[in-house]
């Protein structure tokens, strides 16, 4: 697994081993980033963010910053190992180990909002977690805020927002929300 494109562009990125965290493939998320387009300054908010490979890969291609949201101890440590390598700190790549649920919690308390939110659920959990997420996604969204949600194609995590692009790559099912 590598960094795609962007001043990163090329390094490697590790994964913990085992099987509880499913890094998203090199080959979607170049598609992924490729219908993204321009990220220059955005902030983040990188959800179930396992390696921090979607997180890295916006601040590669310009993103501002990235809260990084991870409950897994050695997905944590790994993400950390990430981060460190590629020279990446604390002011531009924030791991908060938490889950989503709490993590979107204190961003509303604390009145923090992004125009970019990953949201990458292990796929067993993805159908019960949408009703959740998409009543508190709302306040932690800019104006125009893109969410990217990554799901099995047979069980997706659907959230009641408006859909502005939606592919489907093998069993992975790409769906990309629009905040008015």
């Amino acid at each position: 697994m590598r960094v795609i494109a962007g001043y990163l562009g090329g390094r490697r990125l590790k994964a913990p081993r085992g099987r509880d965290t499913r890094p998203t493939s090199d080959r979607v998320r170049e598609a992924l980033f490729s219908m993204l387009g321009e990220l220059e300054g955005g902030r983040v908010l990188d959800l179930f963010a396992g390696t921090g490979a979607l997180g890295i890969e916006a601040l590669s291609r310009g993103a501002a910053g990235v809260v990084f949201v991870e409950r897994d101890a050695r997905a944590v440590e790994v993400l950390h190992a990430n981060l460190a390598a590629l020279g990446i700190d604390e002011r531009a790549g924030e791991v908060r180990r938490t889950d989503a649920a709490t993590a979107l919690r204190s961003a509303r308390a604390a009145q923090e909002t992004y125009d970019l939110v990953f949201i990458d659920p292990p796929y067993s959990r993805a159908h019960d977690l949408g009703p959740e997420l998409a009543a508190s996604l709302p306040p932690v969204l800019g104006p125009a805020a893109r969410i990217v949600v990554e799901s099995d194609r047979r069980a997706p995590l659907e959230l009641a927002l408006e859909v502005e692009r939606q592919r489907r790559y093998g069993d992975t099912l790409i769906t990309i929300h629009r905040h008015p």
